[in-house]
């Protein structure tokens, strides 16, 4: 397996001139459960290269989604979403070969709850 664009990257790519600030996080949302899935599967075939790239993407998307964080207006929220983006990147580089598939899930769970909350709010 290479490691191919997500769908989310296309979407992007195709509409990022006419998307807002909520429709961009909510891609990245949906880019970083893809890459969870695809290292998921990664760890199940025995593909090392590929899981290596995909984590590191996956950290990746999640450190982009901290920074785009309103740390002034964002108040609590914020400083929780900081908090638990943190935690999602500590997770997943300290993980032991024989965690990754546990540490994936539960990453890919808390994404899927952020991603829940942010598809409940109406976007600005």
């Amino acid at each position: 397996m290479s490691v191919a664009p997500t769908n989310a990257a296309h979407i992007m790519e195709k509409n990022a001139n006419e998307m807002t600030a909520h429709q961009v996080i909510s891609l990245l949302l949906t880019g970083a459960l893809e890459r969870v899935s695809q290292a998921k599967a990664c760890v199940r075939d025995g593909n090392e290269q590929d899981k290596i790239v995909l984590m590191k993407k996956i950290i990746g998307i999640i450190n982009g989604l901290r920074q785009s964080l309103n740390m002034d207006a964002g108040g609590d929220i914020a400083v929780n979403l900081d908090k638990l983006y943190s935690y999602m990147t500590e997770r997943l580089q300290g993980c032991k070969e024989t965690e990754e598939m546990l540490v994936l899930s539960e990453v890919g769970k808390l994404i899927k709850n952020v991603q829940e909350g942010w598809e409940a709010i109406a976007p600005l």
